[in-house]
């Protein structure tokens, strides 16, 4: 899977074959295919990674913070701006963006095994709606639906926007549309 992530952080989903992987391991053909039945489950694997990582980053940053509103405007602004978004990686950013890509795809070809990669992430977002709804910050709904269409309408955007940048990413934008979002976010959930 680390190789599967370097490979796209070189050459974006274009670097990523599984050529290039047994020659980045040095795994044999057979050694692969005992793991992944093809590409695709790669990917999907490499999601689960990057996303379970998110998830335990971001409960790490809100851990110390009581305000429902504010863990959840970190965790909707981490996804936006993403981890590598302020330093000068752009090696993260195409890997970024080559997920992107295969987000949409494997969303029609894979959705069930896609959306257990996301089940850490939604849990840790729909932890933070719920916490808000019973200290009485957010509106009375289902914290699970909210935490959804939150996560959907995050994700689709900052998907877009990883595929329209090229090369380095726009940080101050990236910064402006985080802004706009969690405002969207934060009146669409406040009592």
């Amino acid at each position: 899977m680390l190789a599967a992530e370097y490979l796209m952080g070189e050459g974006g989903l274009e670097g990523l074959t599984i050529r290039a992987v047994l020659k980045r391991t040095g795994l044999a053909r057979r050694a692969f295919y005992e793991s992944f039945a093809g590409k695709d489950d790669l990917v999907l694997a490499v999601f689960e990674r990057v996303l379970s990582g998110a998830a335990e980053h971001f409960a790490r940053s809100i851990g110390e913070i009581d305000d429902p509103a504010e863990r959840l405007r970190i965790i909707v602004f981490g996804i936006i701006l993403g981890p590598y978004a302020l330093s000068d990686e752009p090696p993260a950013e195409r890997r970024s963006a080559a997920l992107s890509r295969e987000h949409l795809r494997l969303a029609e070809a894979r959705p069930g095994e896609l959306a257990a990669a996301l089940r850490p992430l939604l849990a840790l977002i729909t932890e933070q709606i719920d916490r808000g709804i019973r200290k009485g910050a957010f509106r009375e709904a289902d914290p699970a639906l909210q935490a959804t269409l939150v996560y959907n309408l995050v994700s689709t955007t900052t998907h877009t926007e990883l595929l329209k940048e090229d090369g380095a990413p726009d940080r101050d934008g990236r910064e402006a549309l985080a802004g706009y979002i969690w405002d969207f976010c934060r009146r669409a959930i406040t009592s």
